[in-house]
């Protein structure tokens, strides 16, 4: 059985903060609210549309009802898919890292919160989607990270083994889904989580995509 890679996606494989922040404040502009600064909203995301919604309601004092939220969210999907890849791209030295596993056998796949179409979107446009044996989001499964369920479905999709995965993320949603699941976790620690992943108590914590090799070696030999 060839081993396999699981990778979260905004904040770990891509940078997309840059696109979901600026899609957030169309919707808070569009609601008659203030904007939230790149600075302060880069750590509201990783955790879906509708959480980074809530996030930018809260950032203005502001709550509104469950149907309006709807409404937020319906604006904000259909705005962001459009946009899904002006500015993101993928963090440095993710290609060649992705390249280095493939020719060494192994399986790649995508767990992640954001909407499987919209994840399918942002690999396309950045022609990343066909090197991964799986894709799936949090509306592929019956249940979402941080529930281990979303990842070991992802390798049954991918033909993995959870015997002989690996995920690599940048939250701890990511961290604490591969614990439940009782798979070794690489943290990188240039993501969107607004606590250090250090404190998070992945297995290794790297700072650049050069390392994952390494990495990625260590916990398998832990394992």
């Amino acid at each position: 059985m060839r081993p396999i890679l699981v990778f979260d996606l905004d904040g770990t494989l891509v940078d997309t903060a840059t696109d979901l922040v600026a899609t957030l404040n169309v919707v808070l502009e569009q609601e008659g609210l203030d904007t939230v600064p790149y600075e302060d909203a880069r750590s509201m995301v990783g955790h879906g549309a509708r959480v980074l919604i809530e996030r930018g309601l809260a950032a203005n004092n502001v709550t509104r009802d469950a149907a309006t939220i709807d409404r937020l969210f319906d604006t904000y999907i259909a705005y962001y898919a459009a946009h899904i890849a002006d500015t993101s791209r993928p963090f440095e030295g993710v290609v060649a890292a992705l390249d280095h596993f493939a020719a060494e056998g192994w399986l790649l796949a995508v767990c992640t919160n954001k909407l499987e179409g919209l994840s399918m979107l942002l690999l396309d446009a950045l022609g990343l989607s066909e090197r991964f044996a799986a894709i799936c989001g949090a509306d592929t499964f019956a249940a979402r990270k941080p529930d281990p369920l979303a990842l070991n479905e992802t390798i049954r999709r991918a033909g993995g083994n959870p015997a002989r995965a690996v995920m690599v993320g940048d939250s701890k949603t990511d961290i604490d889904t591969a614990k439940a699941a009782g798979i070794p976790v690489v943290a990188v620690d240039f993501g969107y989580t607004p606590v250090p992943v250090t404190e998070l108590g992945p297995d290794v914590v790297i700072s650049h995509f050069d390392e994952l090799r390494d990495a990625v070696a260590t916990v398998l030999v832990e394992a």
